[in-house]
C-alpha cells in the first residue's frame, strides 16, 4: 500500500515544471538571472538536479519555457475576458480588475518578465523563440481590437494593425518601470489605453 501511495503523491510533469518555474522566479529575483544556478533553482523547488534536467536541458531553456507558459496563460486569460467583456471600455476595466496574485510568476512580476525577455534577446540563437511569442501576443491584441470595435457599434475606431504599437507601448512602460518605478505606476499602460479611448470618443470625457 505504501508504494502505491508514494506513486500517487509523486508530482506530475506539469506540476514539477510549475514548481521549477516558481522556484526560478524566486531565485532570479533574489540573486539575479546571471547568478542563479541550476542547483539553487532545484533546491528552492525541492528537487534534485536530475529532476531539473529531466525537464529542461539548461537554464536558458527553462527561461524560454517560462516565457512560453506566461504567453499561453496571458492569451487564454485575455480571450476569456474578451468573451465576457466585448465593449472596449468594459474590457479595459476588466483588465484593471485582474488579480495578479493569482497569475503565473511572470504575470505577478512584469519586471521579471521584462528582465527575462532582455536576457533571452541577448542570444541571437534564441531570438526567434522570442519572435514567436511576440507574434502570438500581437495576434491576441489584434483580435481584442477587432472584437471590441465590432461591439462598440462605432466602426473600426482602432485599426487592428495597431496591435504592434500597443504591445510596444506596454513593453515600454514595463521597461520604464524597471528603470524608474517611482514615476511609472504599475498600471501606466492601462492608463494610456484609457486616455486613447477618450481621445477617440470612447469612455468618459
Amino acid at each position: 500500500m505504501s508504494s502505491v501511495s508514494s506513486v500517487r503523491n509523486r508530482p506530475t510533469r506539469d506540476e514539477t515544471r510549475q514548481r521549477l518555474f516558481e522556484a526560478a522566479a524566486q531565485v532570479f529575483e533574489e540573486r539575479g538571472i546571471g547568478a542563479a544556478s541550476i542547483e539553487a533553482i532545484s533546491e528552492a523547488a525541492g528537487f534534485t538536479r536530475g529532476a531539473f534536467y529531466s525537464n529542461f536541458a539548461s537554464k536558458e531553456e527553462l527561461i524560454i519555457e517560462m516565457l512560453e507558459d506566461h504567453v499561453e496563460q496571458t492569451v487564454q486569460r485575455n480571450l476569456e475576458l474578451l468573451d465576457r467583456h466585448r465593449d472596449p471600455v468594459d474590457f479595459v476595466t476588466a483588465l484593471r480588475a485582474v488579480d495578479r496574485s493569482q497569475q503565473d510568476p511572470l504575470g505577478r512580476s512584469p519586471l521579471l518578465h521584462m528582465e527575462l525577455i532582455l536576457f533571452v534577446a541577448r542570444s541571437e540563437r534564441h531570438r526567434p523563440e522570442l519572435a514567436k511569442r511576440l507574434r502570438a501576443r500581437r495576434a491576441v491584441i489584434a483580435e481584442i481590437i477587432a472584437t471590441t470595435n465590432q461591439a462598440s457599434g462605432h466602426g473600426d475606431l482602432v485599426d487592428p494593425s495597431w496591435a504592434g504599437m500597443l504591445l510596444a507601448l506596454e513593453d515600454g512602460f514595463r521597461l520604464h518601470r524597471l528603470i524608474d518605478p517611482a514615476t511609472t505606476p504599475a498600471d501606466s499602460f492601462l492608463r494610456a489605453v484609457t486616455e486613447l479611448q477618450r481621445a477617440i470618443g470612447l469612455g468618459p470625457a
